[in-house]
């Protein structure tokens, strides 16, 4: 059972979340700076009461997840490209996770609208007691009737306090399982979906801009200490942007302790996701509490 307090939070949370992926549907254009999108989005989730649960997400084309831009990044989104936004809220820890695809490229309004009819077709069913195996087998089967490919290694996933990760994974692929959904539980519920001849699969690709707490470690550096109790202060095992680490010191003065706190693994980063052909990918998404008859969608 949730309690009415965190239910309320969660639901505030989705609903900042909701607000912010539909003004940010309508701002991205073609030529913009990457950066300049991922600092509008976080900064309406502060100016309307929430903090953001990760670094805005702007996945172009083939890179199916995780990109947020660095600090100074000289990136625009091209033209003709398939832009996905993922925007992820927090009130006091309790997340709302949501994302939609923006396309610019006519040839690929139909998997764009695949992404979002699979992820209906995921609301319609999902409940308590629904298997999880069946919930991979209904979404796969709607995107391959539309004659596209579900994205096999990427999930949705449950969510828990100051966790975007936790729990159960949602497959949008058939799968051997014998987990159920549970009354009480969050879920985001997220099809990825790509061309019928791509592989279907996502690698890690080489950059790594976002970054999460992982573990207190033995430091010897003064500046690593201070550095990672802001990191944990401020945001908690949520991940982050180095951007956001700009109001606390200059660059040039916390690279060495963000240096170590690496190298000792206090820290993680998040790669690039990248579908391994190189072929576009969309996504839609919405974060979802389960009832005790069906689900309440919160974003």
């Amino acid at each position: 059972m949730v309690a009415q307090d965190v239910f309320e939070k969660y639901h505030r949370a989705g609903e900042i979340a909701a607000r912010v992926r539909d003004e940010m549907k309508r701002i991205v254009r073609e030529d913009m700076l990457i950066i300049d999108v991922c600092e509008k989005a976080e900064e309406i989730i502060r100016r309307m009461g929430g903090k953001p649960a990760f670094p805005c997400n702007l996945s172009i084309n083939e890179v199916a997840a995780h990109y947020s831009s660095p600090p100074g990044d000289e990136r625009r989104i091209p033209r003709g490209s398939v832009v996905k936004v993922d925007v992820g809220v927090h009130v006091d820890g309790y997340v709302g996770d949501t994302a939609a695809t923006v396309c610019f490229n006519p040839e690929y309004e139909s998997l764009v609208l695949t992404a979002e009819e699979a992820l209906e077709k995921a609301l319609k069913i999902i409940r308590p007691g629904l298997s999880i195996s069946r919930f991979g087998s209904e979404v796969e089967r709607v995107v391959k009737n539309r004659g596209f490919k579900p994205v096999s290694n990427l999930t949705g996933h449950q969510v828990g306090r100051y966790l975007i990760h936790t729990g159960r994974s949602l497959p949008n692929v058939s799968t051997l399982s014998i987990g159920e959904i549970h009354h009480g539980e969050v879920y985001a519920v997220e099809p990825f979906v790509t061309l019928p001849d791509a592989a279907g699969r996502v690698e890690s690709g080489s950059e790594a801009y976002i970054f999460r707490f992982l573990k207190h470690r033995s430091l010897k550096n003064t500046g690593s200490k201070n550095l990672l109790e802001y990191i944990v202060e401020s945001f908690n095992t949520l991940p982050f942007s180095e951007r956001w680490l700009r109001s606390y010191m200059h660059k040039e003065w916390y690279k060495k302790a963000f240096s170590e706190l690496f190298s000792v693994k206090s820290l993680m980063s998040y790669p690039i996701f990248v579908e391994a052909s190189g072929k576009p990918v969309a996504q839609a998404e919405h974060t979802v509490f389960v009832d005790k008859k069906g689900i309440v969608v919160l974003t």
